[in-house]
């Protein structure tokens, strides 16, 4: 009895040993250039998108974790809603999902994160890092155009998907007062 109650206590105090020793999952190997800027945690129902929108400057790192489910992600710089048909960058992993948006993105970033459908509802957490090991330019890139001295160059024009956006949120808000209406009626 007296071995067995032993040999249980050594078990128990090598397996925090090893738990103390062994780096935490909160580390996840992360530079110490790295700063988390956010954290975002979420559910998604099979074949379903949800959209977050980066404004941050500079080289973002998104780590991505599966807590439940099969969650994916989808990035790009040309639509806020990017999906598996239209993204620039992707990571389709059973697990752990990174991307690493690059500092000359256009800004907003669009993110979307998709539930796959081999599970019926996945639950994601997302930690969103700023590089800070890779230089900012003192200056902004598209700011002067070097063929006519020092103009400024046209800000650029209004995405597709703004237009996308306000059409929907018209019919949003129509849907609604059509079915206020109804309601009054019957």
């Amino acid at each position: 009895m007296m071995r067995s109650c032993s040999a249980l206590v050594v078990a128990l105090l090598l397996s925090q040993a090893a738990a103390f020793l062994s780096p935490s999952e909160e580390d996840d190997g992360v530079p110490g250039e790295w700063t988390l800027l956010h954290v975002v945690q979420g559910h998604i129902g099979a074949g379903n998108y949800s959209y977050l929108r980066l404004n941050h400057d500079g080289r973002i790192i998104l780590h991505m974790h599966s807590l439940k489910g099969d969650a994916d992600l989808y990035v790009s710089d040309k639509t806020l809603r990017p999906s598996f048909d239209t993204y620039k960058l992707q990571s389709v992993t059973c697990g752990r999902d990174a991307v690493v948006v690059p500092g000359d993105f256009a800004r907003p970033v669009g993110i979307g994160i998709y539930g796959h459908p081999s599970h019926k509802e996945s639950e994601f957490e997302m930690r969103v890092f700023f590089d800070q090991s890779v230089p900012q330019e003192p200056f902004d890139k598209g700011s002067y155009n070097s063929d006519e001295g020092h103009e400024k160059t046209k800000a650029p024009e209004a995405p597709e998907d703004d237009f996308q956006e306000e059409e929907s949120i018209f019919w949003t808000i129509l849907i609604g007062l059509l079915k206020i209406v109804l309601e009054i009626l019957f």
